[in-house]
């Protein structure tokens, strides 16, 4: 029998441990900085699909019908578009045929609905022209634009940002994602908003001032748009107050209905 010494030990040694980083190596440099806590994926679900529309960001439009950006105090005829961003986590979906249970949020005493049409984005980039801009759209929905108005115009007359009127938890009010391959884009159609059966916001798409194709091309020249961007597109005229136990019924003619109730 051969006499194993201290080299052969060393070798055999030096052997195994090669091995277990040849094995170790690989895997680690795979896993990658690990998070230090999960944060949950923001999506809304898709009409007709299990996949879902992972959402990046939240866009939104003021003053984008005459008759609402009057009632707000402003010229239509010489207003250029602005926007304004809500944060992801401010989605709320809303099934089809539910009345989902709306919290009523802190702070306000005055609290506004707004119906509007969303576009979701499947894809983007920067400086897109107008008469390619809905080749990026995935599909649309309905929305609610939920504010905190006494808050907004709180500090609107002390010319500061008004963001806590429009970014707050669940102020993003949602229905599923219908894709524009089963819907179409949406140009025209009659969209409203009923609180307790009385209804309080009748339009038309077609009174935007500027169409899904416009927001999208001017926004692109701000910013660069990706797929997963959302775009709710303004409202129309008599936006008002709701109060606990009001149930809100949202329409848009080409789209299911969307019900909720402030609770």
């Amino acid at each position: 029998m051969k006499k194993t010494t201290r080299r052969d030990l060393l070798a055999t040694a030096a052997a195994v441990t090669a091995a277990s980083i040849a094995e170790v190596a690989p895997a680690a440099a795979q896993a990658g900085p690990k998070p230090i806590f999960p944060v949950p994926m923001v999506a809304i679900p898709i009409v007709g699909e299990t996949q879902v529309f992972q959402v990046r960001r939240i866009y939104c439009i003021g003053r984008n019908y005459a008759a609402h950006a009057i009632e707000r105090g402003s010229d239509p005829n010489r207003e250029p578009p602005f926007f304004f961003q809500k944060p992801t986590d401010a989605i709320q979906n809303v099934a089809v045929g539910e009345v989902a249970d709306h919290p009523y949020p802190s702070l306000t005493k005055n609290y506004h609905h707004e119906v509007e049409l969303v576009a979701a984005l499947k894809s983007g980039g920067t400086n897109i022209p107008a008469e390619k801009a809905l080749d990026h759209v995935y599909g649309y929905a309905l929305g609610l634009d939920m504010t905190r108005r006494d808050l907004q115009n709180g500090m609107a007359a002390e010319k500061k940002p008004w963001e806590i009127g429009k970014s707050f938890d669940h102020a993003a009010v949602i229905g599923p994602i219908h894709p524009v391959s089963k819907t179409g884009h949406f140009e025209k159609g009659a969209i409203s908003l009923a609180i307790n059966g009385t209804v309080k916001q009748s339009s038309d798409l077609s009174k935007m001032i500027w169409s899904v194709a416009e927001q999208i091309a001017k926004l692109s020249e701000a910013f660069e748009l990706k797929a997963g961007d959302i775009i709710y597109s303004g409202t129309p005229e008599n936006v008002g107050p709701v109060v606990k136990g009001d149930v809100l019924l949202c329409k848009l003619e080409g789209l299911p209905d969307m019900s909720i109730k402030i609770v």
